[in-house]
């Protein structure tokens, strides 16, 4: 069965890869607004990971929408949350057998609920699966530890293919880099190198 599993190039999304690889056909998938070439890092991510990969085009509309969310809110969370539903629609759409994606048990974003779950999988005819969904960050990260080879940073300094990364570089263009740092908290986000 094939299954289209949205990537960022983070530990995450490749442990999630690595996990659903003895069942499915797994393609890694990088949505992108077209806003900047950081899918590109995605891209390498899985050819270093020995998995196919797909970029994905999403709507720059909602890119313009979740910008203005986060501008209002003083906050990324719900700004990342629509991207995040509209990126699982639009991999829903693409003929995969079954769509997943990375997120944790503990992540407070990006977040599927259960009604959203199975409304993606009623109106598509998909799967979704979330394989992480009962992992902790500590089980996560120990399975990163004996699996992957990770670069971690601050987000701003790791190269990565996720929804933050656009969303910065608009929210810098427009008002400036600073303003940035004032909408988004300082947090470290990780880049996958290999497998160990």
């Amino acid at each position: 069965m094939e299954l289209g599993l949205l990537y960022s190039g983070g530990k995450d999304s490749t442990l999630a890869a690595l996990l659903l690889d003895e069942f499915y056909d797994v393609t890694l998938v990088t949505g992108h607004f077209g806003v900047t070439d950081d899918w590109k890092h995605a891209r390498n991510t899985a050819e270093s990971v020995d998995f196919a990969f797909e970029r994905l085009d999403l709507d720059p509309d909602v890119a313009r929408e979740a910008v203005d969310r986060i501008r209002e809110d003083g906050f990324p969370r719900n700004g990342i949350q629509r991207v995040h539903r509209h990126a699982l629609e639009r991999l829903a759409e693409q003929g995969f057998d079954a769509i997943a994606d990375g997120t944790r048990r503990d992540d407070r974003v990006p977040t599927v609920s259960r009604a959203q779950a199975q409304s993606l999988e009623d109106r598509h005819g998909v799967d979704y699966i979330a394989p992480l969904s009962g992992f902790g960050r500590t089980a996560v990260d120990r399975l990163v530890d004996a699996h992957l080879k990770v670069t971690v940073g601050p987000s701003e300094a790791i190269d990565r293919a996720d929804y933050e990364a656009e969303l910065r570089a608009l929210i810098a263009e427009a008002d400036g880099p600073g303003r940035v740092a004032d909408l988004f908290p300082a947090h470290d986000q990780t880049y996958v190198t290999d497998v160990r």
